[in-house]
């Protein structure tokens, strides 16, 4: 039989477009920090030598933005002139302007309403400790690990990418791991054997063994595939700020909705929405009233309520989609005002997402299960 195989992405924080990312979250917290009350929506585009940062942010927050976005820079480790893209020369063209009015007057504090329009979905199963799909799971954690290498090793430079391919069997349980993809930038000095043996044995072998899997049992492993990747990062690929939603949420594994997450303010429900389902869904999975599930919100720009809630049990949960609906519904406030309150979403907690991720990372407001209890009593089974 065809093997039945599902397959996630990752990049790196030295990905150009997670560049951006961490370049727009830092702004947004360093706004935060001064003004919980701050509107951001900030973009950045970065390239050769050049970074452009541009937006709508409200605040009375005093911020120096092109001294975040250098800091930023250098901080994931875009030191080196050779990368064509560093910290000290890089050229920061800031273009920010103040919110629309027409937006402000439906997301003020006396309205309460949400920032846009859209749907929003969470996701949950228990493929994982960290109740994620594996296949993500992997792609992050070889990822995070490339980027500890990184750090540690003078012949990596901070762009990467990771992919895994995990094989299921007709009742979607995990058989094995088929495919695990590598690529990291390095230098010309690192030789290429010698490069893909350090990967194999310092980012691969303890990453899948983490997970209770073994190097030497994957089918198929590539690294660095096309035998070198020494151009890369920002001079080698033009960076946006929300171009890996995919990444940044299931791997493709959930449906995603129509926004990105990074450089906006909790206002805005394409994030904060998106935070709350996963806050949901994960709940409904630590409380055992299913195995796998999809949270999906939606809201109207400017109303408080969202226009629907849906829960997709995919046939697993202990009681039908409506009734887990009805016990969200329950216990959930899920007014932006509510979802802000509820998961702390003023303070700074930002950069760190477009870091090291937005789901299934510890010590996150949204990865906390507290209120399984709740639902597994008002479940009564």
């Amino acid at each position: 039989m065809e093997k039945r195989l599902f397959t996630s992405e990752c990049v790196t924080c030295g990905h150009p477009d997670k560049v951006a990312d961490a370049i727009s979250d830092a702004i947004l917290d360093a706004c935060l920090a001064q003004d919980a009350n701050s509107r951001v929506a900030c973009e950045v585009m970065v390239t050769t030598n050049f970074c452009v940062i541009c937006g709508e942010i409200t605040t009375r927050a005093q911020v120096d933005y092109a001294a975040i976005a250098r800091e930023v820079i250098r901080s994931i480790g875009y030191t080196h002139a050779e990368t064509g893209f560093s910290a000290d020369t890089v050229e920061i063209l800031c273009k920010v302007h103040t919110q629309s009015a027409d937006i402000a007057m439906g997301t003020n504090d006396e309205v309460g309403g949400a920032g846009d329009q859209g749907m929003m979905f969470g996701g949950a199963c228990t493929q994982t400790p960290e109740l994620m799909p594996l296949p993500v799971a992997l792609s992050r954690a070889l990822s995070n690990r490339l980027t500890q290498c990184v750090e540690s090793n003078d012949l990596l430079r901070p762009d990467g990418k990771t992919q895994v391919s995990v094989e299921f069997d007709e009742n979607n349980n995990v058989v094995g791991i088929d495919t695990v993809v590598v690529s990291v930038m390095h230098t010309e000095e690192f030789e290429i054997g010698q490069l893909r043996r350090y990967i194999r044995e310092g980012v691969i072998a303890p990453v899948l063994q983490q997970y209770g899997f073994d190097v030497d049992k994957v089918a198929h492993i590539h690294i660095n595939p096309t035998g070198k990747f020494v151009i890369g990062g920002p001079d080698g690929d033009t960076g946006l700020t929300g171009r890996k939603i995919i990444v940044d949420t299931y791997g493709g594994y959930f449906s995603h909705g129509g926004g990105a997450f990074s450089g906006k303010d909790p206002t805005k429900v394409d994030r904060s929405g998106a935070y709350m389902a996963r806050y949901m869904a994960k709940n409904l999975v630590a409380a055992g009233l299913a195995t796998q599930v999809q949270v999906q919100l939606a809201y109207a720009i400017g109303v408080a309520e969202p226009v629907s809630v849906r829960v997709d049990s995919y046939g697993t949960g202990k009681l039908a989609d409506e009734e887990l609906t009805a016990l969200l519904r329950k216990t959930c406030d899920l007014t932006p005002a509510g979802i802000i309150r509820k998961l702390q979403l003023r303070s700074p907690i930002y950069s760190q997402t477009a870091r090291k991720g937005h789901f299934g990372v510890e010590n996150l407001p949204w990865e906390t299960t507290d209120l399984a209890d709740v639902l597994r009593d008002l479940a009564e089974i």
